[in-house]
């Protein structure tokens, strides 16, 4: 593979140059006439991370750029499902930057099976898969079996990514994001998976905002996570940040009728496609909200559009 490199004093290629992949930013805010949160005097804006590259999308972009940097030309590791975001995000991003790429997977028995359409992107991007059992993948984080899972996959040397990007490096990455919204909204909303990009966008607003995070997978325990990839990060909690653990529709991955119609309802009002298992949550759930009255009238309300669906 090739990509573009800095080269470093001696001439041999540095770490990659994510400023040459022409990401948009800042992302642009875009204004949504919708009378269900009108009506309740909230205004809604949309920050479209998505259209931040056309390959690696919204937070993947934020999340990722500072960890490729950091790798150095290095083999790069990371983790996922069998339909993860974060995978395809990485694998092209491997593919633009000429870095080699490894995806474990979780769920061994998949192995043997033919590639679903995200992980035969991931391929086709040039990602080496190794799919591991889900006991050892749930046990990922602690020294010895990480050594055993990259022995494994032969990427002993790697620089490794945490699953959906979420380290110290990331959640810096995502203090952009707060800071491209100083003075734009009162309250900025992210749907949630690990809680990197909460972290860092909390982190970079001002002190008069508020962020929102919407966890898109139940059990409850985003807030803990949060709190700690902001002391890892920062030294400390930053900024004014709650959870809202209601709208998972069943856990990650899951969705209902109800929240594919709404999610076609808002494609149909608005010419935005909107990606079910993170967006749509997010947006259906900040309807709940406004209607509940949790919104005080005068408020602008930005949300943060952090992908589009897979095709």
């Amino acid at each position: 593979m090739t990509g573009p490199h800095v080269p470093d004093a001696s001439g041999a290629p540095g770490p990659p140059d994510v400023a040459a992949l022409r990401p948009r930013l800042p992302s642009p805010l875009q204004d949504v006439e919708d009378e269900r949160f009108a009506r309740h005097g909230v205004r809604l804006v949309l920050k479209r991370d998505d259209l931040i590259h056309p390959e690696i999308v919204g937070n993947k972009w934020r999340k990722l750029a500072p960890n490729l940097a950091a790798a150095a030309g290095r083999l790069v590791v990371t983790f996922g499902g069998a339909y993860s975001n974060h995978l395809r995000a990485t694998a092209a991003a491997g593919r633009l930057l000429g870095l080699e790429t490894v995806g474990v997977v979780r769920g061994q028995e998949l192995a043997g099976r033919p590639l679903n359409a995200s992980l035969a992107r991931c391929a086709a991007d040039g990602m080496r898969l190794h799919f591991t059992d889900r006991a050892a993948y749930r046990r990922k984080t602690e020294p010895e079996t990480l050594a055993a899972l990259l022995r494994a996959a032969g990427a002993e040397d790697a620089y490794v990514v945490p699953e959906g990007g979420s380290n110290s490096r990331a959640v810096r990455g995502c203090r952009a994001l707060g800071e491209e919204l100083r003075g734009r909204a009162d309250v900025v909303a992210v749907a949630c998976g690990t809680g990197g990009t909460l972290a860092g966008l909390a982190a970079g607003l001002g002190p008069e905002q508020r962020a929102l995070g919407v966890a898109v997978l139940k059990g409850g325990f985003l807030a803990g996570e949060t709190a700690a990839l902001q002391e890892r990060a920062f030294g400390g909690r930053r900024g004014d940040w709650w959870l809202e653990n209601r709208f998972h529709c069943g856990g990650y991955g899951r969705t209902t009728p109800a929240l594919e119609a709404f999610a076609q309802d808002f494609e149909e009002r608005h010419g935005l496609p909107v990606e079910r298992l993170y967006v749509a949550k997010m947006l259906s759930g900040l309807l709940t909200l406004t209607e509940e009255g949790v919104f005080p009238r005068g408020t602008t309300l930005a949300a943060v559009v952090t992908g589009r669906p897979f095709t």
